[in-house]
């Protein structure tokens, strides 16, 4: 229960739970342990654009009588705002699940959330057949369910929706496996989220299988077991159209040997978080975005010629990469490594880099270190840690100095700009002299 609902309880506003509580400001009612004496609560809702249902049992509700509607329901249906339905903290039965489901091709619902739900029994899909719903995306998140291998028949009655589904994410809930034939349904489909499942490398060659997703842009296998960056590359092969990969919060490993090749139409890759002391490789060809924060890298030694964002940071690097390595780089993260330095004058001559953040390094501010982040400075946008988190580490008179605040002279840094001038006039006097 939310702090609003709590405080109005403690006043003595709300006489229990049970009810509807509609933020006309957001236009996002929510209803908590719903009942059957308080289902009239749920009017006040009809306005709302989001509408969120938490807790309570649905169980007491499977015998309730279920009808053909009247075509003036129908037309209210239609004519309601609500966009988004969520549903959390309930034990949901299947059964009754897919009896209500259909009411939902009178709506305008594009968006179905479930949340710390259980879903309970099986339910008799075959009335879905052929039946066309308006919701284009649909999320589950730490749900609990029958497994999906030997439902293929349950699916398959819901081919005439889910070839239209455009986003689907089932996270936290410890699945191991998509079978083929499922995801050869999703023919639509543009974004799929997996992160925080138990999934494996010899589980994703069936899943991503001759035709499934075959429109797939975007995909997320964020935090699960896999560990062979060979085995993954090899099952993103049948997705053609993927731009998209997240794969951060995993343990991969290089393989040495590794001859496969990315999609080409891979543009956004995401390795963060893999303990790596390397970059794995090969990289697909084509790509634009890098992350591989948060590892354990000392140094990266790549050329992508296309790449335009890189983000290293929270790693052990002991100096920047070469931006030469990258020509239309316009992004380049550096917090958090061991840098002492930071390479201003290939900026300098390389034009396309705009935003740049190194804060946390241990820096030199000798001449060249402080003077180099100086100019940065003055050349590309350093982001929120600059000043305050751009300090000196050495030499020891301006340890723990800003950066910004040590004072680079010409006398002190480049002596040759004052004795070379210095020695030709000595050398002009003398010859005068004579």
């Amino acid at each position: 229960m939310n702090v609003a609902v709590l405080l109005l309880l403690g006043l003595g506003l709300l006489e229990a739970e049970g009810r509807c509580f509609f933020s006309r400001a957001q236009e996002h009612c929510v209803c908590y342990n719903l009942s059957q004496e308080s289902l009239g609560s749920i009017i006040q809702c009809l306005a709302a654009t989001v509408v969120e249902f938490r807790g309570g049992q649905l169980e007491r509700y499977v015998a309730f009588p279920i009808s053909d509607l009247d075509p003036s329901i129908i037309e209210m249906l239609g004519s309601l705002v609500i966009r988004k339905i969520i549903f959390g903290d309930l034990l949901v039965p299947e059964i009754l699940l897919a009896r209500v489901l259909t009411f939902f091709s009178y709506t305008q619902v594009q968006e179905l959330v479930f949340e710390s739900c259980i879903f309970k029994g099986r339910g008799n899909w075959a009335e879905m057949a052929s039946q066309n719903l308006p919701i284009l995306s649909l999320h589950f998140h730490n749900v609990t369910s029958a497994p999906l291998t030997g439902r293929e028949q349950d699916f398959s009655s819901l081919s005439s929706w889910l070839e239209t589904l455009q986003e689907l994410a089932v996270t936290g809930s410890h699945v191991t496996s998509l079978p083929c034939s499922i995801g050869r349904l999703f023919r639509a489909l543009r974004s799929l989220d997996m992160a925080q499942n138990s999934l494996g490398d010899e589980s994703l060659m069936p899943t991503f299988c001759e035709g499934a997703f075959p429109q797939l842009q975007v995909l997320s296998l964020q935090c699960n077991n896999l560990t062979s960056y060979h085995s993954v590359c090899e099952s993103m092969q049948l997705l053609r159209e993927l731009q998209h990969l997240d794969l951060s919060q995993n343990k991969l490993m290089a393989d040495p040997s590794s001859s496969c090749q990315w999609p080409v139409a891979l543009r956004i890759f995401n390795l963060s978080n893999n303990g790596l002391d390397e970059v794995l490789t090969p990289l697909p060809p084509s790509l634009e975005v890098l992350d591989v924060s948060c590892n354990h890298l000392y140094a990266v030694d790549i050329s992508l010629s296309s790449l335009k964002k890189l983000f290293l940071s929270q790693n052990m690097l002991q100096a920047a990469p070469s931006i030469r390595n990258y020509p239309m780089l316009d992004t380049l993260h550096l917090d958090n490594n061991s840098i002492t330095e930071l390479p201003w004058d290939e900026v300098k001559l390389l034009g396309h880099l705009q935003d740049v953040t190194a804060a946390g390094n241990p820096y030199n501010c000798s001449c060249s270190g402080a003077g180099g982040v100086q100019a940065l400075a003055g050349l590309v946008h350093l982001g929120q840690g600059w000043p305050q988190d751009y300090k000196c580490h050495s030499p020891p008179r301006c340890q723990g100095r800003l950066v910004k605040d040590v004072l680079v002279s010409v006398l002190q840094c480049n002596s040759a700009a004052v004795i070379v001038p210095v020695c030709i006039a000595l050398i002009l006097l003398g010859v005068a002299g004579a």
